[in-house]
């Protein structure tokens, strides 16, 4: 069989199976338009947060975490190491799983996990298995904030600020997990900040003591020092100059001094461990809804089923003048 009668072939027998190859069309396009038609809408909420901070703080500095840790505003003394993405923060399995645990006091007190599922049980697909919810408080924190990986979207705005979506086909849910998760950012940041001025004060306690303790030993020496007689040959008696030991001394003294600055702005920072994050645009309705189509998914279904009876149709054709080329070629 040549091409041209290939060809040929494959048009009568789209032409005689037009009426099958039609039907296919009708029976896909009707499955999806059904499918779209039955879909739940999905709602998408919107927040933004900002941090409450002074002047040298205002903005998130591309998701950096240091001027949040307050070390915009520390000294020299400090390190500026300790920086996080907020943007890995929002979206980690940390605040994920945080906030799947936490219970939802207007529905009905189940955890935003238990929730997920649910919902998610009522809308899966044709085809998909039902959730069951774990009865181990572990598992279903686990299942939770994997769910939730879907769902949630996180990125910072051209001015900085960090802009949280949360996606659900329940749209009493989008609110409250929404503001679970900004609590679990914003709890993060407290206990971080915590963190580094108590490892910051703990540091320059420290170092106080041991510089006091050296400083104290240079008076101990110069006590000694003063306390001993000394005699030159012919009886006349003078005391150890103390110009080198006065000089050590007070460069010790000097290096307490700056501890004893830094631990003071260390406990101040400690004392000032608020709530650092707040909501500029809260997870208010209305909420930017999605759903699909019922036209566009049948007009496609109708398309794509139709190449695809075709295909199926023609496919002995193609079959038998492959298998006939392929014998050709090898002179069977």
């Amino acid at each position: 069989m040549t091409t041209a009668e290939l060809t040929k072939a494959i048009i009568l027998k789209l032409a005689k199976n037009k009426l099958i190859i039609l039907i296919g069309g009708i029976a896909l396009g009707a499955l999806l338009f059904f499918f779209a038609y039955r879909s739940k809408p999905s709602y998408t909420s919107r927040a933004t947060v900002f941090p409450l901070s002074n002047q040298s703080e205002n903005a998130l500095s591309g998701g950096s975490l240091s001027s949040l840790l307050g070390m915009a505003e520390a000294s020299k003394s400090f390190s500026n190491e300790a920086s996080i993405n907020i943007i890995e923060l929002a979206l980690s399995r940390n605040v994920r799983e945080s906030a799947a645990s936490e219970r939802v006091k207007n529905l009905d007190n189940k955890t935003v996990a238990q929730l997920l599922i649910e919902e998610n049980n009522k809308n899966k697909s044709l085809f998909a298995s039902e959730i069951k919810i774990p009865t181990d408080s572990v598992q279903l924190i686990t299942k939770g904030g994997s769910i939730l990986k879907d769902a949630l979207e996180a990125k910072i705005n051209k001015n900085g600020v960090l802009e949280l979506l949360f996606t659900n086909t329940n749209q009493d849910l989008v609110k409250p997990v929404t503001e679970v998760v900004i609590d679990k950012i914003s709890q993060f940041y407290i206990n971080l900040r915590i963190q580094k001025a108590l490892a910051d004060y703990t540091f320059t306690e420290s170092k106080i003591d041991s510089l006091e303790y050296i400083v104290k030993g240079y008076d101990r020496r110069a006590v000694a020092m003063e306390n001993s007689t000394l005699f030159t040959p012919d009886r006349l008696q003078y005391s150890l100059p103390k110009e080198n030991l006065s000089d050590d001394r007070e460069r010790y003294k000097a290096q307490r001094n700056a501890a004893i600055a830094n631990r003071d702005e260390a406990l101040w920072r400690l004392q000032k461990a608020t709530p650092i994050i707040a909501t500029l645009d809260k997870p208010d309705p209305p909420y930017a809804v999605e759903k699909k189509s019922p036209v566009i998914f049948g007009t496609a279904g109708f398309f794509i089923g139709i190449l695809i009876t075709a295909i199926l149709v023609i496919s002995g054709l193609i079959y038998r003048f492959a298998k006939n080329q392929i014998n050709q070629s090898l002179g069977l």
